[in-house]
């Protein structure tokens, strides 16, 4: 799954594919663009006024094609969730399927995580936030590129409400202890279990998991909140 930059000094932990967008796609990108992206901008959004109420606002960071982001906004209708993705074919697959669901509790950023994060979401302004299966950089030599990394656990943890929660995911078990190890060592964040978290039915299964799980690959989550 794609990622984001992230880290001071930046480091680069995404890798802008060509990939190829399809009709379909297209067709979205263009017909409900206006509906559900929303630019990028430097300054604060307002991000009930984006939504048109007060809601609990859940940042999903790097949704690949989107279907899990999609599920998920269908079943629980009282969130409102903002994904960011890089590529164009991602953003356009969950385009797609925000129409066909009729569904208005989703926008879309199509930018860099970091910059988002920075400068467009208030600190403490987000219920939760969602980072599943990102680039592993899996060779040792580019761990150092791999999104989670302490500055950026910090920066979501400030732009987390107190009790809010981060949510990560990986099916790379080096990437999972790492990520319990940065994790642990953020003190506005405190585990919801001991280690690793069995995954909550909040988060759906995708294609590429259930795939995963059929070939015996084993996957992480884990789960922390910001204490009140």
């Amino acid at each position: 799954m794609s990622q984001a930059e992230s880290g001071h000094p930046r480091i680069r932990s995404y890798v802008l594919r060509a990939g190829r967008v399809g009709s379909g796609q297209a067709r979205a990108l263009a017909e409900l663009g206006p509906r559900y992206l929303l630019p990028y901008q430097s300054s604060l959004v307002d991000l009930d006024a984006v939504y048109g109420r007060s809601a609990a606002k859940i940042l999903e960071i790097g949704f690949g094609m989107g279907e899990g982001l999609a599920e998920m906004a269908a079943a629980h209708p009282e969130n409102d969730y903002l994904g960011v993705e890089v590529h164009t074919p991602g953003v356009g697959a969950l385009l797609k399927q925000l129409g066909e669901r009729g569904l208005d509790n989703v926008r879309v950023i199509q930018h860099d995580a970091v910059e988002v994060l920075t400068h467009m979401l208030a600190p403490g302004s987000l219920a939760g936030v969602h980072v599943f299966f990102p680039d592993p950089w899996h060779k040792k030599r580019h761990n150092k590129r791999r999104l989670i990394q302490p500055p950026f656990v910090r920066l979501l943890a400030e732009r987390i409400a107190p009790g809010g929660y981060l949510h990560l995911a990986t099916d790379w078990e080096d990437y999972a202890l790492q990520m319990l190890e940065v994790l642990s060592a953020e003190p506005e964040l405190a585990n919801t279990t001991e280690g690793f978290s069995a995954r909550p039915d909040t988060r759906p299964l995708t294609k590429f998991e259930q795939r995963g799980i059929r070939l015996g690959h084993g996957v992480w989550d884990l789960v922390f909140r910001k204490p009140y």
